[in-house]
């Protein structure tokens, strides 16, 4: 039988919407919608860039705990409310994807929340052997 096994990061989203951060599927980690909240404080930073930082703070906390790491993402998806503020977050996410080179999406639609500018949503492979 197929490993499958929730992590949950403590967002308060995670218990009132009723998902997990990341769901383990054997071989396979689904990282859910990430933004640019601290989960432990709650609270998230105006500027997009700092945004898409800490989404990827985010996800790194998440694929660490699935035993991953940025090296085994295959597939991102960003989203973001504004198609404009997506540039300015290259390099940020050059220097977490710029090697590794995932499949890439980048989506304009709204988020759930307005202070929200991006949201990141990875798909990774573990490692077996």
């Amino acid at each position: 039988m197929t490993e499958r096994r929730a992590i949950l990061s403590g967002s308060t989203f995670e218990e009132q919407i009723g998902y997990a951060r990341a769901v383990v599927d054997g071989d396979w980690v689904h990282v859910s919608g990430t933004t640019g909240f601290d989960y432990t404080t709650m609270t998230i930073p105006d500027d997009v860039v700092a945004q898409a930082e800490q989404c990827l703070r985010n996800i790194e906390a998440a694929l660490a705990e699935a035993q991953c790491t940025f090296a085994d993402v295959v597939r991102v998806r960003y989203l973001l409310p504004d198609r404009a503020d997506f540039e300015p977050c290259w390099p940020v996410l050059r220097r977490c994807f710029g090697e590794i080179r995932p499949a890439a999406t980048m989506l304009e639609c709204g988020l759930s929340d307005p202070r929200m500018k991006i949201e990141i949503e990875v798909y990774a492979r573990r490692r077996t052997g």
